[in-house]
């Protein structure tokens, strides 16, 4: 009897130690797991741990609750100013409700993938070429908006989207390359200007400054000739003093001055020495004649 019972024990433990084997189930820490029951959702979500489903009746499918990072496929569309380009973008979402992931939407992947492509292509429309490449993070908002009302029905929660890359024709980058080499060129004659304009209105400053000060310049003459001593090249400078240029423009001006009037004197002695000695040949004439 007591053999009996001992066999009945170990037959009724081996049979719910495989029961427990075959019910047993471990969903991790980032997994919830939703339970069918001949189909129907069997209450709630399964927290992580060990849990317990009837086996052959219950279905326990584990759903990732991480964030999952998807690249978008590159799309080819027109912008709205008529430029051919070909975008591609990645995509941040986790699911935030297991069950509507699993009952709502057959592959929420997939599900997601198609709709950024789709969302992808109609920015891609909306937006001007300038907007692509300078302006993304408003076009990111947007299109995370887009990706976002759909999916928050499956049960899916859009964290981030950003556009990756613009490519554009080769005609279209050597066209952007001038305008921009032009637009840089522009400004810098502008800067040139600038400061060609300012630094003639400090030359007059000083070219007024200086005229007060006739020393000065000789001054500015000798660091000019210090600066070039100091640069070691075979440039020879030879100062000339602005006070000997004043003396000698005075030393021309001033002889110029008194020469006119002792002029005539010289011019008119001539012309009267010849008179004498044309009337002293008049006068010897008759007497000849006589």
């Amino acid at each position: 009897m007591l053999q009996e019972i001992l066999v009945t024990g170990v037959a009724v433990g081996s049979a719910g130690l495989v029961y427990v084997a075959a019910a047993a189930r471990v969903v991790k820490q980032y997994e919830r797991g939703v339970v069918f029951r001949l189909g129907r959702l069997r209450g709630g979500v399964r927290p992580p741990g060990f849990t317990l489903v009837v086996p052959g009746v219950d279905r326990l499918r584990k759903v990732n609750m991480q964030i999952v990072t998807m690249p978008v496929p590159a799309q080819d569309g027109i912008t709205r100013d008529n430029v051919t380009v070909r975008v591609d973008a990645v995509i941040y979402f986790k699911v935030v409700d297991a069950a509507d992931a699993v009952i709502q939407v057959e592959d929420y992947r997939f599900a997601v993938s198609q709709m950024a492509q789709t969302s992808l292509r109609s920015i891609i429309g909306k937006s001007d070429l300038d907007d692509l490449l300078s302006n993304r993070e408003k076009l990111n908002q947007g299109l995370e908006l887009m990706i976002d009302s759909p999916a928050m029905g499956w049960g899916v929660q859009i964290d981030r989207v950003e556009i990756k890359d613009v490519s554009l024709p080769e005609t279209m980058k050597r066209s952007m390359a001038r305008q921009a080499e032009a637009d840089r060129e522009r400004r810098a004659r502008i800067i040139n200007a600038d400061a060609e304009l300012q630094a003639s209105r400090k030359l007059a400053e000083a070219a007024g400054v200086m005229s007060e000060q006739p020393a000065a310049l000789q001054l500015r003459l000798l660091q000019t000739v210090v600066a070039v001593a100091a640069e070691k090249n075979s440039t020879l400078v030879l100062p000339f003093p602005v006070e000997l240029l004043r003396f000698l423009e005075r030393a021309q001006t001033q002889p110029t001055a008194p020469a006119t009037p002792s002029s005539p004197p010289s011019s008119t002695a001539a012309p009267a020495t010849e008179l004498r000695d044309e009337s002293g040949e008049l006068r010897d004439r008759p007497g000849d004649g006589g």
